[in-house]
């Protein structure tokens, strides 16, 4: 096995978690700023059943995608008035504001040891999160070398073209490299097609009829360990 040169992450759910804006309450407050009735109860279900609109046939960014996706969990909600699409819309926009999201705590930990070892890190990531004031924003200046998103290369993961993108601004063969992310389709899998190593960070513990080979971790703090 090659040395591991780079260490590649995904963002949302992995680096940083959403706060109330992103809960239920949240969708609540702009639901009914543009007059729409739901059910905030059933939010956590409507996000399961809205999640198969993130797949995106051609992996191709689209922001449409995103505005569906939003838009599904309103209606799983029983928001069905006009105002769902602006209220889909507001949180679409409000999902790239850093400040409605905290760094897990076992971030800033790992990555100085990753780095300490001259480990590069680097950031892969489906969202329109803006990267480069992320990592201002969140204190990571200096630890991050090389940061790729999916609006502005166009490829969402898993499609190899993402991944090669950001080895290649590394620098580092996918055999020196490992991805780490809260999708087994998107992150590790992804990676695997290129022949990068991944691995699954499942904060609550792995899913249920996950591949026995398949690397998970609950904490990033098992992640040295394995690099």
């Amino acid at each position: 096995m090659a040395r591991t040169a780079a260490v590649f992450f995904d963002v949302d759910f992995t680096l940083i978690q959403p706060g109330p804006r992103f809960q239920a309450a949240g969708y609540a407050v702009s639901c009914a700023r543009h007059g729409v009735a739901i059910d905030a109860s059933k939010f956590d279900a409507a996000v399961v059943g809205a999640a198969a609109i993130l797949e995106s046939a051609d992996q191709l960014y689209h922001e449409d995608l995103y505005l569906l996706y939003t838009r599904r969990i309103i209606e799983l909600m029983g928001g069905a008035s006009p105002g769902a699409d602006l209220a889909a819309r507001e949180l679409f926009v409000e999902w790239a504001a850093h400040e409605h999201f905290s760094l897990y705590d076992d971030v800033l930990e790992t990555f100085r040891i990753l780095a300490d070892r001259g480990i590069g890190l680097g950031l892969i990531s489906n969202s329109h999160r803006p990267l480069a004031s992320f990592q201002s924003h969140f204190a990571l200046e200096g630890l991050i070398a090389v940061a790729v998103s999916s609006p502005e290369h166009r490829y969402m993961k898993p499609h190899p073209e993402i991944f090669r993108m950001a080895l290649g601004r590394m620098g580092v063969t996918a055999a020196e490299a490992v991805m780490v992310g809260d999708s087994v389709s998107h992150d590790v899998e992804g990676a695997r097609r290129v022949g990068m190593r991944g691995v699954l960070l499942a904060r609550g513990g792995p899913p249920a009829g996950l591949d026995a080979d398949v690397v998970a971790i609950r904490s990033l703090r098992e992640l040295p360990a394995l690099v």
